[in-house]
């Protein structure tokens, strides 16, 4: 039997993503309120301007006092979409001492402090939801925190932000620079005006943090997390890349280490062969693969971002939460009983693929290789090619430690023989 009292929603945030849920809570009403049970009422929407047109949204909603609206006793769950850390941390925090739950899109918030955040939800008896702030339409962190919750997580490896694939994949696809593929993202908008945050990783660090968490039952902030984006890859990489018929991919990788003691998470550029799954992931879509003990590996695909695509996550977010308030249960919490060691980057174990500017005289090879043989690096493959006294090694390593790889380029730079290294990437998918 359905209530007839609605439940009552606080909107912080009408931008791209909450203009696409107050449109979808008004254009669904009817099936929204059959899945949860009862009626839900967008009850008012915090934004910075108050007097811009927001078409399909009763303008009497409106505010700009956003404290008063999360303060109201008569609020069920809050949605917040503003991002950011303050002041989306101090209205969430607000919302749930005032018996609200809460439903958030804020990687940045969750990733440095959500620890603050699952406290006073379970301090105060709410809910925190935040499917939509990890690639955007795409059900994984429910997977993860539910589906898997019977099974051990070794692995989480993919692609969670769009614009940094998209250019990418224009670079593979039309022999672009990394400048001019960026200006065709931002013109199309798939590039903010100020991209810093996904071309340096940032964004994409933020996500692994929260997926490292919720795989491995442990706090992992974006501080753990290594990160490098890909503002220094070039035309000469991607090409190289290509004549191994592999691609270039950012990618989100959190790994449990083999003892089981430690985990790390790092997101890096890296060359994957073609024929991995993930090289086929074009454009702006993400995609993520789950390796796990009992059931394997796990693919998730689809759209990463966009206004409709987060909307959607918000939205199965907030039928969760209402559902759990109309049964007066609140939905799982954080865990973190792992406490698992998060071990830094120089730690981590990968492959390489190094372009070496070299002498072209016998012997270079020979030396070479002794600086790799030094440091414990071992060599997978080598390509030379010479020309007009100088010649290109390109080297591909075995698995490596970064601290290992780090010393031998070092000493490599030092040679009077290696004139340059142009271009040090990481391969994943063997």
């Amino acid at each position: 039997m359905m209530r007839t009292q609605p439940l009552k929603v606080a909107l912080l945030g009408c931008g791209v993503v909450g203009s696409e849920v107050a449109r979808i809570m008004t254009t669904h009403a009817t099936d929204l309120a059959a899945r949860i049970g009862a009626p839900v009422e967008l009850a008012g929407v915090a934004v910075r301007r108050a007097g811009r047109e927001r078409p399909g949204i009763d303008p009497e909603l409106f505010t700009t006092d956003a404290e008063s609206l999360v303060k109201r006793d008569d609020i069920d769950v809050v949605v917040e979409v503003i991002g950011g850390i303050e002041p989306a941390r101090t209205l969430i925090l607000t919302a749930m001492e005032h018996g609200a739950s809460v439903v958030s899109a804020n990687k940045a918030l969750l990733a440095e402090d959500g620890a603050t955040l699952h406290a006073a939800a379970a301090k105060y008896g709410v809910d925190l939801y935040y499917e939509a702030s990890v690639a955007g339409a795409i059900p994984l962190l429910r997977p993860l925190r539910e589906s898997l919750a019977g099974d051990k997580v070794n692995r989480v490896l993919g692609i969670v932000n769009g614009t940094t694939n998209f250019i990418l994949d224009r670079m593979d696809s039309t022999g672009a620079g990394f400048a001019e593929a960026l200006d065709e993202a931002t013109q199309l908008g798939y590039a903010e005006a100020d991209p810093t945050a996904d071309i340096e990783g940032f964004d994409a660090a933020a996500k692994a943090a929260i997926l490292a968490g919720l795989a491995f039952h442990t706090r992992v902030t974006a501080a753990d997390v290594y990160r490098e984006g890909i503002t220094e890859v070039t035309a000469a990489d991607v090409a190289s890349a290509k004549s191994m018929d592999s691609v270039v991919k950012l990618l989100a990788i959190c790994e449990r280490s083999a003892d089981g003691t430690s985990v790390s998470a790092r997101v890096h550029p890296a060359m994957i062969p073609r024929s991995h799954p993930l090289a086929s992931v074009r454009e702006a879509y993400n995609a993520v693969f789950v390796e796990s003990e009992a059931a394997g590996s796990l693919m998730f695909y689809g759209p990463g971002a966009g206004g409709a695509p987060t909307a959607s996550a918000v939205l199965g977010d907030l039928v969760a939460v209402c559902r759990n308030k109309l049964s007066e249960t609140t939905g799982p919490g954080e865990s973190a009983y792992a406490n698992l060691v998060v071990r830094p980057v120089g730690q981590a174990v990968t492959r390489y693929h190094l372009n070496l500017d070299v002498a072209d005289k016998p012997g270079v090879l020979a030396q070479v290789a002794a600086v790799f043989a030094k440091h414990d690096v071992s060599i997978d493959t080598v390509r030379q090619q010479g020309r007009d006294g100088d010649a290109t090694l390109v080297i591909v390593t075995h698995s490596a430690t970064d601290a290992a790889l780090s010393a031998t380029v070092t000493e490599l730079r030092g040679l009077d023989i290696v004139r340059d290294i142009a271009g040090i990437m990481r391969v994943e998918g063997e």
